[in-house]
């Protein structure tokens, strides 16, 4: 009697398999790991600096690996150079539009492919009916011949995914697809998701909103610290598990050390009502003189807009804001420097720095009408206070006249601060004071933030980082562009992080004078992990 052979099961849509990537000495992906089937809605999870952006990449072939290899129906992946095999496989839809503005619907879809007539011209009838063939397949509806730029942006997203079916992929990795969409418009997108998904479109999902990994996804996979941590069914995996997992035991098991709380006496400094604009609405907070008040939220938040508003970089659309009772001027950098509001921005490339200039013009560039009448400044005058601010930051520098170009990352992010600190401000704003620094730098920078505290500024940290925010008297979190939490000094970092990804229960104070979060329950163990084709850990 003859046995009849076992049918083996078909090979993953899409699969990772041990990648790593390293730009020089920095490890941005040590071994990452996914494994995602046909007809998935997969989402792949982490906090910032996980590896999740540097995996997508090679999933897309915008990058090789350094290690590991990439496989597509167990095949492996094209070329890079074969750029037409890899749109046929995969696509991205990012938190950016990858669509042309000033071009209609239908010359998007089919840019740089368009259907030709005689002599090799355009067709634009053809393009339009096929435009309107192809939208209406995967019901997409918009109009062909609508300006994109004047689209919703999930109708935008939906165009962008339905070029890429249009080449042929049926892989979709979508990438914070919900940072720009209101509840309903999320709504939306999740059904149409879902309907791509019957027709057998799979899905890669990436999302700073765990809520959203529970309502759209069948499977989850965590990154964390660069490493794959867990794959499992999203139906087996406990909110709270995932948490951990994304967060790691080790600093989920002790709460942060509390402060001193600030006298409800002290001087209210910045002073913030009802204010809105993009990215945030109906912001209310306040930071009284010598307490320092974190900001979380995901990228998506609002938390980076709403210190940019504060900062007079950026105008809000309603609301108000002030210093020490005085109105706050919006919209005017010099101004909200006068007004006693310095601020330290997420990019000292492209934000923080002259590299064309020295460290001692870049330290003072802030406060030159204080040290000259008319436009002239005394050199020796601005070298001095160069040199009390190299010397108070402990910046590593041949002196005032060296090119700022020379400092290393810490250092140069050391002039940014000392050029904050040099107006004497009544307010501060700290962007993401300590990326990219080491570590040394890093604990120099936040001892500055403890000392602006002991001179009773007022301090507004914006931050990814945990550590930044551990030198906090209260957190508060931003999602989607709302406070929806307020902890106290002492919290623990995976209910901050529940907060953050917006898991519910995990905070319900909001405001100013909110007390301390709710917990969503005992964090336990990881489900049993899933390792991609039999591997472990």
């Amino acid at each position: 009697m003859t046995a009849t052979p076992t049918e083996s099961p078909s090979p993953p849509l899409a699969e990772a398999r041990a990648v790593s990537k390293r730009y020089g000495a920095t490890v941005a992906l040590a071994d990452g790991r996914l494994t995602v089937r046909t007809g998935e809605s997969h989402a792949l999870v982490g906090r910032n600096g996980a590896g999740k952006s540097t995996l997508v990449s090679l999933l897309t072939g915008l990058q090789a690996p350094d290690s590991g290899g990439i496989r597509f129906d167990g095949a492996p992946a094209p070329a890079l150079a074969d750029r037409a095999a890899w749109r046929a496989k995969v696509a991205c839809v990012y938190q950016k539009p990858t669509v042309v503005p000033d071009l209609t619907v239908a010359e998007n879809l089919f840019l740089h492919r368009q259907p030709t007539g005689r002599g090799g011209l355009i067709s634009w009838r053809r393009l339009r009916a096929e435009a309107a063939e192809l939208l209406g397949h995967w019901d997409v509806r918009v109009d062909p011949g609508a300006r994109t730029g004047d689209l919703r942006v999930e109708d935008r997203q939906m165009v962008e995914i339905a070029r890429a079916l249009s080449i042929g992929a049926r892989f979709i990795v979508l990438d914070e697809p919900t940072a720009q969409l209101d509840s309903r418009e999320i709504d939306r997108l999740f059904t149409r998701m879902r309907a791509l998904q019957e027709a057998g479109i799979t899905f890669l999902f990436i999302s700073h909103h765990l809520q959203e990994v529970y309502e759209v996804c069948q499977t989850v996979t965590v990154l964390r610290d660069a490493r794959w941590i867990t794959t499992a069914p999203v139906a087996e995996l406990p909110r709270a598990a995932l948490v951990e997992a994304m967060a790691g035991e080790a600093v989920t098991a002790t709460a942060n050390a509390p402060r001193h709380a600030v006298p409800a006496e002290a001087p209210l400094v910045l002073d913030v009502a009802g204010l809105t604009g993009e990215g945030y609405t109906d912001v209310s907070l306040g930071v009284r003189e010598g307490e320092v008040v974190g900001l979380a939220g995901s990228s998506g938040s609002g938390k980076i807009q709403l210190a940019e508003t504060l900062a007079g970089l950026r105008s809000p659309r309603s609301g108000r804001a002030s210093v020490l009772g005085r109105p706050l001027p919006f919209g005017d950098v010099a101004a909200t420097l006068r007004a006693g509001v310095a601020c330290v921005p997420r990019d000292r490339h492209e934000q923080g720095l002259v590299f064309g200039m020295t460290v001692g013009d870049n330290a003072t560039l802030g406060v030159l009408d204080r040290l000259g009448r008319y436009g002239f400044v005394p050199p020796a005058r601005k070298r001095a206070l160069a040199t009390a601010l190299i010397e108070r930051l402990g910046i590593r520098t041949e002196g005032p006249a060296q090119p700022v170009s020379g400092l290393s990352g810490g250092n140069a992010q050391k002039v940014v601060m000392a050029r904050a600190l040099a107006s004497d401000p009544k307010a501060l704003v700290l962007v993401n004071p300590t990326a990219g620094v080491d570590v040394r730098s890093k604990e120099s920078l936040l001892a500055r933030v403890d000392s602006a505290r002991e001179d009773g500024t007022a301090v507004l940290v914006v931050s990814d980082e945990l550590d930044d925010l551990r030198r906090c008297d209260r957190v508060l979190v931003l999602f989607h562009g709302r406070v929806t939490a307020a902890f106290p000094a002492g919290w623990h970092d995976h209910l901050l992080i529940a907060a953050i990804e917006g898991v519910s229960g995990a905070g319900d104070g909001a405001g100013t004078d909110a007390g301390p979060p709710s917990a969503p329950g005992p964090v336990g163990p990881v489900p049993p992990q899933n390792p991609p084709e039999g591997k472990r850990p």
